[in-house]
Parts: C-alpha cells; structure tokens; sequence
C-alpha cells in the first residue's frame, strides 16, 4: 500500500466504520445461526431425536459462526482496523460458544497461522507487482460433550480476496494517453464479484481518481472481471496505476501496476 497516498489512502481509513459495522453483522450472523440450532437441539431432545444428530447440528453451526467472525474480522482490518482485531474478535467468540450448550460442555479454541507469509494469522499483500491480496488464516479445535456422547471436531478458516491487474496505454498527442486495466477479483481463488471498483493513477507523487471528464469507463463482465479504461495528461512515459477493491463481503484489497506502453 506504501504506492497509495493522499486521497487515496485517505478513503481507505474512511471505510474503516463499514468494516466495523460488517463485524457486528458477522457476529448476530453468528449469534442467529446459534439460536436457532439451540431450538432444534430442545426440540429433539423433547422428541427423543438422537443426541448425536443434534450435536453434528450444533458443532456445524459453531464451525460456521466460525466463518462469520473471521470474515467480519478481516473487513475490518481490510478497511483500515486494527490487526488486533482478529484476536479480540476470536476471543469473544470462544468465550461467547463455551455458554451456548446448555446440556453438556462446549469448548472451542483457536490458533492464528504463523507461517510465512502470515503474522498472527493476517497477511495483507499490496504489491506493485499487479497482484494483492487480503487474508486471514485461524485454525479451531471445538470439544463438545454431552450426556452421553462427546464430539470433537478440528477445522480452519482461510479467507482470502485476491485482485489481479494489468495495464497498458498508448499515446494520443504530446501529453494525453489513454490508459487500459484488466482488473480480475477472486475470493479463495474463485472468481467473485465486486460492489467497488476504484482506480486511480498518479501524477507527480499524487493520486488521482478518473472520472467523466477523463472519458472514464468500466465494464463488468459478471464473472470477477472488469476492464477499465481512461484518458489522462502524463509528464512521461511513465505510467503508474493503482486499483482499490471492496468484494461484496465488506473485504478490501488493492493492487499497484506500472502500465505497459503499446
């Protein structure tokens, strides 16, 4: 990200409040999922449904409670947030499981991946080379007993938004180029679909967005790819094009790219 300056860089702070609003989201996401298993955990129980049955349905909503959370953790740290987040955001949900089942013991514990090229389970890769990604990495272990079975279930959650860019551009006269991008999202590693696509260039150590006055266009192709296009004033050959992403579950993720001259 160290390629996205001034308005640029001041958007992306400014979507730190979505992120967190799509945090509370995951979590009564989570919370909802919860419930309405503990319903039919109480219902079978009062028709004599097998227990097994009702704890697979328990630890499934758990594992994907599990999903929310990471996924609301790593919008907000995508939008600008705290890498601490994610810590304090697992902690509260494992406390938040361990008095969910009300007829046995629940405990769910959780690791954040810490190999390379992830730091306590966070690896946010905005690169000049055209690629950038945005991840979270935990790994879950959830024991769950209760009056006469015991279910133990181990887990990870890797989620990733990739973004993919190229460019390139030719001259129009002695200082106007149009400029081309391909622009390919991904969420882990399937094509996916964006709600924003923002591009922007840079003249002299700033950042610009193009709009209707650069004859700015952008094309979805309903499959995670679109294809930009612009008209801009350049000092030299040199053009340097950036490419900010929020995918439609709140996550962000940026790309920076040298735009090849044709």
């Amino acid at each position: 990200m160290d390629r996205i300056r001034g308005d640029a860089g001041e958007k992306m702070r400014q979507k730190k409040n979505s992120g967190q609003i799509l945090l509370i989201a995951a979590f009564i996401m989570a919370s909802l999922l919860l419930s309405a298993q503990l319903y039919i955990l109480e219902v079978g129980r009062s028709s004599g449904e097998a227990e097994t049955d009702s704890l697979d349905g328990f630890m499934l909503n758990v594992k994907q409670g599990s999903t929310h959370v990471v996924v609301g953790s790593l919008a907000n740290i995508s939008n600008g947030g705290s890498d601490s987040i994610l810590d304090l955001n697992l902690q509260e949900w494992k406390s938040f499981i361990g008095t969910q089942y009300l007829y046995g013991k629940s405990v769910l514990n959780y690791t954040l991946h810490e190999s390379a090229p992830y730091s306590s389970g966070i690896w946010l890769y905005w690169g000049a080379s055209g690629i950038g990604a945005s991840s979270v990495y935990a790994n879950f272990t959830h024991e769950v007993s209760g009056l006469r079975e015991e279910i133990e279930q181990s887990y990870f959650t890797n989620i990733t938004t990739s973004l993919m860019i190229s460019s390139t551009n030719h001259m129009l006269n002695e200082t106007a180029r149009e400029v081309n991008v391909s622009i390919h999202v991904l969420n882990e590693a399937v094509p996916a679909l964006a709600k924003q696509v923002t591009v922007y260039y840079r003249v002299s150590n700033s950042s610009f967005i193009p709009n209707e006055s650069n004859d700015f266009r952008l094309q979805s192709y309903g499959n995670g790819t679109y294809s930009a296009s612009f008209i801009a004033a350049f000092p030299t050959a040199n053009v340097e094009v950036s490419t900010h992403v929020i995918d439609l579950r709140g996550i962000s993720v940026l790309a920076n790219v040298t735009s090849i001259e044709v």
